[in-house]
């Protein structure tokens, strides 16, 4: 990929981070510390695609590395962060999708592992990295909880698929058991 120009990009990143858009390299986000430089001029939609200036990035390479640039701060804030600059970016909901389930186990020995679409990463569900349900306009939106405060939502066919184990489990409320813990599929409300 080395080959391919990077020029016009809406953050600047240094030469070896270009050349690595599509590979799962793996960024310090939380240990860098930048200026903010203002508005990156993009945007994530609820559906997770990625948009720059009102038009989309049809690159999943480039959507990939900006992915793995994320994090969000403490006052709420997603940023774009690279060793030189912090460049804020608009986020409809949650900046990533978790659209498949892997499960092992039964009950309180069970690991789920959920895909995020976008970065092709699989995240085990555990107290680190757990599963919230919040209510929304249009009913219960799921939630996976994931590393420099970003979260990923689960999407339809995957929190079916949730569903389904546990309601075959009967666990009142219903929710899974992973990596040691409860997480009810219902929200708190």
């Amino acid at each position: 990929m080395a080959d391919t120009p990077f020029t016009d990009l809406p953050i600047r990143l240094p030469l070896d981070m270009a050349e690595n858009a599509g590979t799962e390299q793996r960024y310090p986000v939380d240990k860098w510390n930048p200026p903010h430089c203002g508005h990156s001029g993009m945007r994530i939609d609820a559906e997770g695609r990625w948009w720059h200036e009102g038009r989309p990035i049809a690159r999943s390479a480039l959507a990939r590395l900006f992915a793995r640039l994320l994090r969000r701060e403490a006052d709420g804030r997603h940023v774009l962060v690279t060793p030189v600059e912090m460049l804020d970016i608009d986020v409809d909901d949650a900046p990533l999708i978790a659209s498949e389930v892997e499960s092992e186990g039964a009950g309180k020995a069970r690991t789920l592992r959920l895909r995020l679409a976008l970065l092709d990463d699989w995240v085990t569900v555990d107290p680190t990295h757990p599963i919230r349900v919040e209510e929304g306009e249009r009913g219960p939106r799921p939630y996976l909880d994931l590393d420099h405060g970003l979260s990923a939502r689960i999407d339809r066919p995957a929190y079916y698929a949730l569903a389904e184990l546990a309601l075959s489990e009967e666990n009142t409320p219903p929710g899974l058991w992973s990596g040691g813990a409860f997480f009810p599929l219902e929200s708190a409300a």
